[in-house]
């Protein structure tokens, strides 16, 4: 199925995997490569300084970038060398304006999509999607939809949960592990249900909103800490961030961001504020910023 998903990968390819094997944004471009006769480099983890070097020492073609991966490149000092390199295609989740900057920058085709362990990639892109923010379409063999609480299908634009099914049966997973009553959940009504916000438009692009349990609920509005960081990243002096909410003297939340520097940057709060003013509704506005060197990731680079 990732084949099926990564049809711009040949067996000409040789792919830069630094994700941990037991994550499907590491094996899956394994496999791809054993099954179209390609080849693979693996490292142990990303390293920013060391990225463009081994690219340029082992020929890679391509690569998969998740989280603060793409915006740590971007960051780099401009030099002559950037589009020095064999580097052709990399997939980078999420697509945001900082995926688009890498690929004009270093003159790589960018690809995103979306996908968890268990639904074989089910929402794949065009090279260099023009949309920000989007996933892609749902590629061929695979049905998605976007549901209310009831699995009643939701209209373009509407935030709902996603839902996938294959025409394969073998092609995901088949529930949970000695676990029934999960199963039964995740897999009402025939739909695998992922647990994550969508939404949709017209011609059939699919958006990330967020986790559902991760949304954030302030004076009656859900807020997505996805898209909350998402603009904190663009400003200028900041390397990563987290959006979480914390307990509001009022009710339910207010918006807390988290944010480490790039490097050499001093963050000012107030500009951050006035910079986030014009591109987020007021009520998405985060109202405390604090200011940490790093922020904890996991081994696939998730805050």
């Amino acid at each position: 199925m990732g084949c099926e998903a990564y049809d711009f990968l040949t067996g000409d390819d040789r792919v830069l995997v630094n994700l941990p094997l037991f994550h499907v944004g590491g094996t899956i471009f394994v496999y791809v490569m054993l099954a179209k006769g390609g080849s693979v480099v693996i490292e142990d983890s990303f390293r920013t300084d060391g990225f463009w070097e081994s690219v340029r020492r082992n020929g890679v073609t391509s690569t998969c970038l998740v989280g603060a991966m793409t915006p740590f490149l971007l960051k780099l000092p401009p030099g002559n060398r950037d589009r020095d390199h064999t580097m052709r295609t990399i997939v980078t989740i999420p697509w945001n304006e900082d995926s688009l900057a890498v690929g004009q920058r270093y003159g790589i085709d960018m690809y995103t999509g979306f996908n968890m362990t268990k639904i074989s990639s089910p929402i794949t892109s065009e090279a260099n999607p023009p949309s920000i923010g989007t996933c892609g379409t749902a590629r061929a063999g695979v049905e998605v939809r976007v549901v209310d609480e009831n699995d009643c299908e939701v209209p373009p634009g509407t935030v709902g949960e996603l839902i996938v099914r294959n025409d394969r049966p073998w092609a995901m997973n088949h529930g949970h592990h000695k676990n029934p009553e999960a199963t039964a959940k995740a897999w009402r009504n025939g739909w695998f249900h992922t647990g994550d916000g969508f939404r949709y438009d017209e011609k059939g692009h699919f958006y990330f909103v967020d986790r559902i349990k991760d949304a954030i609920r302030r004076r009656g509005e859900n807020i997505s800490s996805f898209e909350v960081e998402s603009e904190v990243t663009q400003f200028p002096a900041i390397r990563e961030a987290a959006a979480i909410p914390v307990p509001s003297e009022m009710n339910e939340d207010e918006v807390m961001v988290v944010v480490a520097p790039s490097p050499g940057e001093t963050i000012d709060p107030e500009a951050l504020f006035r910079f986030l003013e014009p591109r987020m509704t007021h009520f998405m506005l985060p109202r405390y910023v604090r200011i940490v060197d790093d922020l904890p990731k996991t081994p696939t680079q998730k805050v």
